[in-house]
């Protein structure tokens, strides 16, 4: 017989759920888009700081360059779709 506790971990319906935990499963997904967008920007911000040094170096390996500006560019584009999951669409 399963305990009522592990009913709660069971993926179901959202109108299974009481509104409480719809609202509380709301705010921990809007809270991990936070949580990611600001590691993402962390270490966009890190990887601008590597690259600036780098390219100051005139020994610089030109392929690892243009592999953290590859990367530093896939960021920003992470970065660019978090924000606008998060930005409410103000045609709806």
């Amino acid at each position: 017989m399963a305990s009522k506790d592990s009913d709660i971990d069971t993926p179901g319906d959202a109108s299974d759920l009481p509104p409480e935990a719809a609202i509380d499963n709301v705010d921990r997904d809007l809270f991990r888009k936070y949580e990611r967008l600001r590691q993402l920007r962390i270490e966009h911000r890190d990887l601008d700081d590597v690259i600036t040094r780098l390219s100051l170096d005139l020994h610089v390996n030109e392929i690892q360059l243009k592999r953290l500006k590859k990367r530093k560019l896939m960021l920003k584009d992470q970065i660019e779709r978090y924000e606008s999951q998060m930005i409410p669409d103000l045609n709806a």
